[in-house]
C-alpha cells in the first residue's frame, strides 16, 4: 500500500482504567495506557492505537516523540511499505502502520481484509486472561468464567504448580493455556511444565527470561512452548528454532499489521504454531490483530474485557467469540 498525498497527523495520549487490577509476574497495573494515532489527507482520517510498553524501553513520551519526528515523511505521504523502513518496530510504528491502513480503507471504500488480499473476517474463539493471584483467588476467577472456551492462566511466581492445579479444578473442561511472562528459571521450568502438562495445558508462553531460554533447546518439552518476549519481528524468528513450538505475534511488538502478516507467512514456513496475541488496550488495537488472527491456532485478543468501559464503537464480544470489527471503528 502506498501514499502520495500530504498526511497531518494527531496524537493523543488516553488513559483507560482495568476492571479491578491487572496482574502478571513483572506487577500489577490499574489502566492501560495508549497513544493514538490519526493520519488524515483532509478528506479521509484513519487511526491506530499502541500501547508503550516498558519491557521493551518504551513509554509514553518516547512513542509520542518518535511518532513526532514522523510528521515531515507524512507531509511526503509516506506510505505503509516506506514505513517498515523508516521506523523500528515497536508502539510507535504500530500506531502509525496501522492508522495508514485505516486511511487507506475509508479512501478506498474496501476493508482492510480486502486490501490484505484476505478473505471476510470471521469471528475468532479468543482466549479471556486470569490474573496472577493466590491459587484459590485464580480457582475463583476462572470458575466466574468457566463459561468461556478458552482461559489464559497468567503465573510466573513460586507456588505455580498450585496455582495451575487449583484453576483445572474448578474449570475441568475448559481449554487452558498459562503465560510465566518469564517468571520461571531453568532449576524449576522441568517441574513447572510437568505441572502444566499434568493439567491437561494446551500452551505455555515464555516460561524463561528473553535470552536465557537456552534450556528449553536441551530438554523434551512436554507440551508445547510459545515465544513471547523472544520474539518481535521476523528477524527474532530464526533463533527460536528448536526452543519453541510457537510464537505470539502482536502488533505492538511487530511494529503493525504489515509486519505481522509478513510474520505469519514466515512463522508458518517455518512450522511454528501461530498465536496472536495483545496488550491491554482498547478494541482500536484489537481490530488490526483480527487479521493475522485468521491464520492463528490461538488467539488472545480480550484486552476491552479487561477494561471498565470499551470505546462506543467497539468490537462485539459475545460467548467466546470475538467478532471483526465495524468500518466505523477500523479498517
Amino acid at each position: 500500500m502506498g501514499m502520495n498525498a500530504p498526511l497531518t497527523l494527531a496524537l493523543a495520549t488516553e488513559h483507560w482504567p482495568i476492571r479491578g487490577s491487572f496482574a502478571i509476574s513483572r506487577g500489577a497495573k490499574t489502566e492501560a495506557v495508549v497513544v493514538v494515532a490519526e493520519v488524515s489527507d483532509g478528506k479521509a482520517r484513519g487511526r491506530g492505537e499502541c500501547v508503550p510498553y516498558a519491557r521493551y524501553g518504551e513509554s509514553v513520551e518516547s512513542v509520542t516523540a518518535t511518532l513526532e519526528k514522523m510528521r515531515p515523511e507524512l507531509q511526503r505521504g509516506i506510505g505503509c511499505d516506506t514505513l517498515q523502513k523508516a521506523m523500528p518496530p515497536g508502539a510507535a510504528r504500530n500506531a502509525l502502520d496501522c492508522a495508514l491502513w485505516d486511511l487507506e480503507a475509508k479512501r478506498s471504500g474496501r476493508t482492510a481484509s480486502e486490501l490484505a488480499g484476505l478473505a471476510a473476517l470471521r469471528p475468532l474463539t479468543t482466549a479471556f486472561t486470569i490474573s496472577l493471584a493466590a491459587p484459590a483467588e485464580m480457582a475463583k476467577a476462572a470458575a466466574r468464567a468457566a463459561d468461556r472456551t478458552l482461559l489464559k492462566i497468567k503465573l510466573g511466581a513460586d507456588g505455580d504448580a498450585g496455582r495451575i492445579r487449583a484453576v483445572r479444578d474448578a474449570v475441568p473442561h475448559v481449554t487452558l493455556i498459562v503465560d510465566a511472562n518469564e517468571g520461571w528459571t531453568e532449576s524449576n521450568l522441568a517441574a513447572n511444565l510437568d505441572a502444566c502438562a499434568r493439567a491437561g495445558v494446551a500452551l505455555v508462553e515464555q516460561p524463561l527470561p528473553q535470552g536465557q531460554d537456552d534450556a528449553l533447546a536441551r530438554m523434551n518439552r512436554p507440551l508445547p512452548v510459545c515465544a513471547d518476549e523472544s520474539v518481535h519481528d521476523r528477524t527474532s524468528l530464526p533463533a527460536l528454532a528448536g526452543k519453541y513450538d510457537a510464537v505470539n505475534i502482536k502488533l505492538d511488538k511487530a511494529g503493525g499489521l504489515t509486519e505481522a502478516l509478513a510474520m505469519v507467512a514466515e512463522a508458518e514456513q517455518m512450522n511454528f504454531t501461530i498465536m496472536v496475541g495483545c496488550m491491554v488496550a482498547t478494541s482500536l488495537a484489537m481490530a488490526p490483530a483480527m487479521l493475522p488472527a485468521q491464520k492463528a491456532r490461538f488467539v488472545d485478543l480480550d484486552g476491552p474485557l479487561l477494561l471498565s468501559r470499551d470505546r462506543a464503537e467497539g468490537l462485539r464480544y459475545a460467548d467466546s467469540l470475538v467478532y471483526p470489527p465495524s468500518s466505523s471503528l477500523w479498517g
